[in-house]
């Protein structure tokens, strides 16, 4: 930290209004849902998204994955996603570094997001160690203590190369021994109830920093350390692929988890499976613009000439995530076709 004084007066009048996130259970999106399918534009796209999630759950040959990008974790949505593994609606999650470790883990260890009420120029939030996402505040100080966590995590484990699904796993385990100041995070359930998370771009998060730290001080004692492979990861997430045969995709935003979930299919071929079923099921909840040819925002149509998903049932939603993706979470819960899933537990395939 600088040796700058912080003004904590200051600091702590904009931290005062932290983020609270919403419960999908305690209201009933169904009427809403039904009414949007009445309607046409945004409106209408998202009823068939909520319509197509409702079709994967009641398939009792399909497994559901949630994958995720963006900040809707800060936001407000870390328990719709926590409950989607709570309530058996997603049986393995593909995500950034910033959704499971930044947002996820940082609340795990007892600390918050912040509504940020007002916005003073960001240098004046950097004098304060306030990190802004939009109108959202994160305390530097509290996001350093999950870098340094990282770092003592690492410290404790055997010194090999981890996926990030085995190193979450990891994480999981040491909030369910006792660490988590809050007992209901994403990552503790996951790991308790057999759902492998996979961040394909690790390092790009707090848990770099603690992973860096750790490699530098081993390295200068000429120790062995801990690395992340992220060809392990790959492979193991085609595997679960080839184990689930029928697969639908949820997908909040783009970028690198997207693509890493429908490439999927494409490794499965390379690895000589013929008959590898496309994404059966597909949904993206998304902002980014078809115009640019970037990853993040080409169709699922377009998907489907690279050989990743079907065209039968899939839906693009363009908006912003925190506004529809609960309604569509909560009308699933509504409607209960997860009551009868079988629970997949792909973790297994790793034990």
């Amino acid at each position: 930290m600088a040796d700058a004084k912080i003004d904590t007066n200051r600091k702590a009048e904009l931290l005062s209004s932290p983020v609270e996130h919403i419960d999908i259970t305690k209201f009933d999106a169904r009427p809403l849902v039904d009414a949007w399918g009445k309607m046409s534009f945004t409106s209408r796209d998202a009823a068939r998204a909520a319509q197509i999630l409702n079709m994967a759950l009641e398939d009792s040959s399909c497994s559901t994955w949630l994958i995720m990008a963006g900040s809707t974790g800060a936001g407000g949505c870390l328990h719709v996603w926590r409950d989607m593994v709570e309530y058996n609606m997603a049986d393995a999650i593909v995500a950034t570094g910033a959704s499971i470790i930044d947002m996820d883990f940082l609340e795990a260890l007892g600390f918050k997001h912040y509504q940020a009420k007002e916005i003073p120029d960001d240098n004046t939030l950097r004098s304060l160690y306030i990190d802004r996402i939009y109108d959202t505040y994160i305390d530097e100080e509290e996001l350093q203590h999950v870098d340094h966590t990282i770092y003592e995590i690492c410290e404790q484990l055997e010194p090999r190369a981890y996926t990030s699904r085995e190193f979450i796993y990891e994480v999981g385990k040491w909030l369910a021994n006792g660490n988590a100041k809050k007992k209901n995070s994403l990552i503790q359930r996951a790991y308790e109830k057999g759902v492998p998370i996979f961040v394909p771009a690790f390092s790009d998060c707090s848990a770099g920093f603690g992973i860096v730290k750790h490699q530098v001080e081993r390295r200068k004692a000429k120790k062995p350390y801990v690395t992340i492979d992220s060809a392990g990861d790959f492979r193991e997430l085609t595997e679960i692929k080839l184990a689930a045969g029928t697969t639908a995709l949820f997908m909040v935003g783009g970028g690198v988890p997207k693509n890493f979930a429908q490439d999927t299919v494409v490794c499965a071929e390379i690895l000589g499976h013929d008959d590898v079923e496309v994404h059966k099921y597909a949904v993206q909840i998304t902002v980014a613009d078809v115009r640019d040819g970037a990853c993040s925002s080409s169709t699922l149509q377009e998907a489907a000439s690279w050989g990743k998903v079907s065209t039968v049932h899939e839906q693009m939603v363009f908006a912003e995530a925190t506004s529809v993706a609960p309604i569509i979470v909560s009308d699933a819960w509504h409607r209960g076709g997860w009551k009868k899933r079988e629970a997949r537990n792909w973790a297994k395939l790793f034990a």
